[in-house]
């Protein structure tokens, strides 16, 4: 016989499994919405130009502009080199190899060298910019990925995405001056020009950390609402503004530095990579692992989108021109099938 007391029991459990289950339906609808494709609007773009790559089709990833004398230095992840290119006479200047599963470079033009990241040996890599010789290595965490440049301590800073940490590094030398503990995966990392901090990806954490430079401190966390994997990260310093591209959840956030607050919240294409970020004309190019671009215009420190669609698959890392506003997307598969890079104008 079932007891009054079993009977309020049984109606209590039955009320809560349907609560229960009525809030996870709402959470799937809410997750289903946010990641279906995002609405197309137009890219403010125009087809310039294209030329071939040498290699297979393998993945590309990160890319870095000397605009001063118009070289691209491209990662060829998939064939451990890197490719420079002649943007003013779009040609393939050289083709740095046996850099192991290269992911991040950049080049410091007032240093005339470029750094990468060889992810496979867990190793940073100094080359010389004019001739592509190797300067110099040193030893990083487990796996390496995104770099900064801190010009005023005059260091390169690696991301260490598994290892959970940055690996400090003299600019100069290659010596390795010291590492940063993150207590979670690393995404990407800057270096704020304004208060001489850099500001780091904490992507597990779901939070943005600020590390004091000269004492290797963090100072500060920041958590990220509204973000799942936080990965990509640009600043605009003269507004006061950090971008974070979360790649769990095709979230863009906008911070701002002064309150440590999210301003503002848009949808990019899924997957978020690489950030770029055209500082003469307040424009925010987002590259997306599927293929979309999101390109958004800043007015009154908060983002509009002004474009976002589909550009061609594999179209996941962009930089762009902040002179001439031309952004390059390196792809595996051009209209011939082959690796290219593109060339594209902002139309306004």
């Amino acid at each position: 016989m079932i007891t009054p007391q079993r009977r309020i029991s049984r109606r209590w459990i039955w009320l809560a499994t349907a609560l229960i289950v009525a809030v996870a339906a709402t959470v799937t609808t809410v997750a289903l919405v946010w990641h279906r494709a995002p609405s197309t609007v137009s890219l403010p773009l125009r087809a310039a130009d294209r030329i071939a790559l040498p290699g297979d089709s393998s993945r590309f990833d990160y890319e870095s502009l000397d605009t001063g004398q118009g070289l691209l230095f491209i990662a060829h992840l998939g064939a451990s080199e890197i490719i420079e290119i002649d943007i003013h006479a779009d040609r393939v200047v050289r083709v740095i190899k046996d850099i192991e599963d290269v992911h991040g470079v950049l080049v410091v033009p007032q240093r005339h060298r470029v750094y990468a990241t060889a992810t496979g040996a867990n190793r940073l890599v100094i080359l010389d910019e004019d001739t592509g010789t190797r300067m110099a290595d040193a030893p990083t965490g487990d796996y390496p990925d995104g770099l900064a440049y801190d010009a005023k301590n005059a260091t390169i800073w690696t991301t260490n995405e598994s290892g959970g940490s940055e690996t400090v590094i003299d600019a100069a030398t290659g010596r390795v001056r010291g590492t940063v503990k993150l207590g979670g995966e690393a995404g990407n990392v800057v270096y704020d020009p304004t208060t001489d901090q850099m500001l780091v990806d904490v992507q597990t954490r779901n939070a943005l950390d600020v590390i004091d430079p000269t004492t290797l401190a963090i100072t500060r966390r920041v958590p990220l609402p509204g973000c799942d994997h936080d990965h990509g990260l640009t600043l605009d310093p003269a507004e006061r503004l950090a971008f974070v591209a979360c790649d769990g959840n095709a979230a863009l956030l906008t911070i701002d530095l002064n309150s440590w607050q999210v301003l503002d919240t848009q949808r990019v294409g899924d997957d978020p990579d690489v950030l770029a970020y055209d500082a003469t004309a307040g424009r925010l190019y987002v590259a997306a692992e599927s293929g979309w671009v999101t390109i958004l215009d800043l007015h009154d420190r908060r983002l509009v989108v002004s474009g976002r669609a589909h550009l061609v698959d594999g179209a996941h890392v962009v930089t762009v021109d902040s002179t001439s506003h031309r952004s390059y997307y390196p792809v595996p598969h051009g209209k011939d099938g082959r690796p290219t890079l593109l060339y594209y104008d902002a139309t306004q």
